[in-house]
């Protein structure tokens, strides 16, 4: 597969050459990367194109910026007489809850009851251990780097200081195998992650912003790739997060990484010492704002609205079925016309169509996360829905933030699948781990 973009200047200034992966018969051809979206009016549509994980978690006004208010709003005393949040006690308690321990946040969750965090900064990331294993392909070795965010054995889990999910044993064939080494590290027996495409989003139309005119991934994995493993009987939630080369071409500590060798959602990454920091995202569960990260999908067209990895091999994985004994997923719920006017200013800001229009995450509730359910998977069946022109009319729709008020809704007739299909399942699985509940 050819990159899109080989710039022969950017070429010669960003490496000294394209890397060929013969086993997945790729050319990782270095692109110019930027962070921000660009953005073009053509035909009356707006497109937004680039690589990079784009608009911030701390983003501005109250439509993309879900760190909660102060609890001394409203009273005659400073935030300082109150006593510490009751999460520190008891994590199923009110107030905020680190969840990926392994990790480090630019924002600190215990620092999110005690102060203000001003819009825009700090932007809301987590710094996480990368881990250098290996990948089989049929010309031998190459390099595998990856992360860890869930483990299906609460033991391993706790070790790793990652997430528990006890759902992850029902991934079956949707993750691949790999074995332990001696060094703790995976040699995984197949799979490659192709980074070099260019992202590219286009929003369907001024009236109707999803589904979008045109949507490419900035990475595709090949048909074995999955971000679920299977090593020694324990099912990880291990994404790739850097092309199969050596350490050298994705040596970016200090930012500003070249996204033809990463992920998307990559701010920085640290082959030295073993760290890479990823943009973090908005979301809600049971009506608790929290951050995730998102690192892969089953859809192309998902993956091109996420910023994240196509990995097809997880279309092998059972929709639908959400808590039911053979389940691997959970259920996150996403609008496609949620309210966009205004854009981030709008308080009632949620959806596809708002992300398409301004850029800015859509802000999708999920169901149940640690701390507040056990039913939690990081691999979540993508519930799509769209609120009716009555409840549109009606002045309904608003920002859903709870997975059984939007079933209501559903039940009620108020919202219902895209274009007038029946609720439910829309298909698509999404792999995100929950790294904090924010209150």
């Amino acid at each position: 597969m050819n990159c899109l973009s080989c710039n022969v200047r950017n070429l010669l200034r960003r490496t000294a050459a394209c890397v060929y992966v013969a086993a997945a018969a790729i050319t990782l051809c270095p692109t110019v990367a930027s962070a921000q979206d660009r953005q073009e009016q053509h035909e009356g549509r707006l497109l937004r194109a680039g690589n990079g994980p784009g608009p911030a978690a701390n983003g501005p006004g109250p439509g993309c910026n879900i760190i909660p208010p102060l609890a001394s709003i409203g009273t005659k005393v400073d935030i300082s007489q109150f006593p510490p949040p009751d999460s520190l006690t008891d994590p199923e308690l009110a107030g905020p809850v680190q969840l990926l321990k392994s990790g480090k946040f630019d924002i600190p969750i215990e620092q999110l009851t005690k102060v203000n965090v001003p819009a825009g900064t700090p932007r809301g990331t987590i710094t996480l251990p990368l881990f250098k294993g290996a990948v089989k392909t049929s010309s031998g070795l190459k390099p595998a780097w990856y992360i860890i965010l869930d483990a299906g054995d609460p033991a391993e889990a706790e070790r790793l200081g990652v997430n528990f999910s006890k759902k992850l044993h029902n991934a079956g064939d949707a993750a691949r195998s790999a074995t332990i080494r001696a060094d703790g590290t995976f040699l995984f027996e197949s799979g490659l992650v192709d980074f070099s495409p260019n992202r590219e989003v286009m929003a369907g139309s001024e009236e109707k912003l999803f589904p979008p005119g045109i949507a490419q991934p900035g990475s595709v994995g090949d048909s074995d790739y999955s971000p679920l493993v299977n090593a020694g009987g324990i099912i990880y939630d291990a994404p790739v997060v850097a092309a199969a080369v050596e350490d050298g071409y994705i040596n970016f500590p200090n930012g500003n990484p070249n996204y033809a060798f990463v992920h998307d959602q990559v701010v920085a990454i640290d082959p030295v010492h073993r760290t890479v920091t990823l943009s973090l995202i908005n979301g809600y569960s049971f009506g608790k704002p929290v951050f995730y990260i998102s690192t892969e999908s089953s859809d192309p067209t998902v993956s091109a609205i996420e910023g994240n990895t196509f990995a097809p091999r997880l279309q092998r994985i059972e929709t639908g079925v959400d808590d039911i004994d053979r389940s691997a997923v959970e259920r996150i719920f996403i609008a496609t016309n949620g309210a966009s006017e205004g854009g981030c200013n709008n308080p009632q800001r949620q959806g596809l169509g708002a992300a398409l229009l301004d850029g800015h995450r859509p802000n999708n509730t999920f169901g149940g996360i640690p701390t507040t359910a056990t039913d939690y998977s990081p691999v979540w069946d993508a519930n799509v829905y769209e609120w009716t022109q009555e409840a549109i009319e009606k002045g309904y729709r608003g920002l859903l933030t709870e997975e059984f008020r939007i079933l209501k809704l559903a039940r009620d007739g108020y919202i219902t699948g895209p274009g007038g299909a029946p609720y439910g399942s829309f298909g698509p699985v999404i792999v995100c781990g929950v790294a904090a509940r924010l209150n």
